[in-house]
């Protein structure tokens, strides 16, 4: 069989940068997007470091044009997109009596309405190859809420009940679609934090630690193995336990 090909969105930094490395490594062929094309090519040589056919595109998920062209084009690089990690995401932190309507949509539109235009983008293939994996990165407060990100957490609980729907559409053309929610991870999502905030997250997870982007891209590698094709429409909980 042909070495399948993972899109991963995202993936200049952070979690979208350790999902490439991972599935680099695993053997799949990569396409990075995202929209700073600088912080990509250094994704791309870490991938290409571990062994893997890479390939680079520029993509807004704020845009359907974007998505459209940037997947188009990564299509006839590769030929067709076996797995979609929706990765890319944004905050606009801010209390819902005063958050303004731009906050509200620019955060629904990457994080939700993104995820799902890239998904309509690949479905077609993999419907034709009867083999997909679909992978969305919720988060912990998808699940649990968390205030002052009402536009935030509204995404990510979005990206559940979108995976779950997913789930049930595709699931006879031997696609799955799952998602990953992280709990309170080191990125640069989280740097800005106060180190009183962050003591306080590590205190409420019972592992007593800060999760790693490796900790995520760990579970979305065997969530697109062929070790997990009887798994679909489930959230994996990567929290350390802060919500159980």
């Amino acid at each position: 069989m042909d070495v399948r090909i993972a899109l991963v969105t995202g993936a200049s930094r952070g979690i979208g940068r350790a999902c490439a490395h991972a599935l680099a490594k695993a053997g799949y062929k990569v396409v990075l997007a995202a929209r700073t094309l600088d912080q990509l090519e250094e994704t791309a040589q870490l991938t290409r470091a571990a062994g893997a056919e890479s390939f680079v595109v520029e993509m807004d998920l704020s845009s359907s044009d974007s998505i459209t062209a940037g997947i188009a084009k990564a299509a006839k690089e590769f030929s067709r997109i076996d797995i979609l990690i929706n990765n890319a995401g944004v905050t606009k932190d801010g209390l819902a009596v005063r958050m303004k309507k731009a906050d509200w949509e620019s955060v629904l539109n990457t994080n939700l309405s993104g995820a799902f235009y890239a998904i309509q983008q690949v479905l077609p293939g993999m419907m034709r190859e009867r083999w997909g994996r679909i992978v969305n990165i919720s988060s912990v407060v998808g699940e649990k809420g968390n205030p002052g990100q009402a536009n935030y957490v509204a995404s990510k609980a979005g990206l559940i009940g979108l995976t779950k729907s997913l789930a049930q559409e595709v699931g006879s053309r031997n696609i799955t679609v799952n998602a990953v929610a992280p709990g309170f991870i080191g990125t640069e999502m989280t740097q800005g934090l106060s180190e009183d905030l962050k003591q306080r997250m590590i205190s409420e997870t019972p592992l007593r630690r800060m999760g790693s982007p490796e900790d995520i891209a760990a579970a979305v590698k065997f969530l697109v193995s062929e070790e997990a094709g009887f798994i679909t429409g489930h959230v994996l909980d990567v929290n350390g336990g802060i919500y159980m």
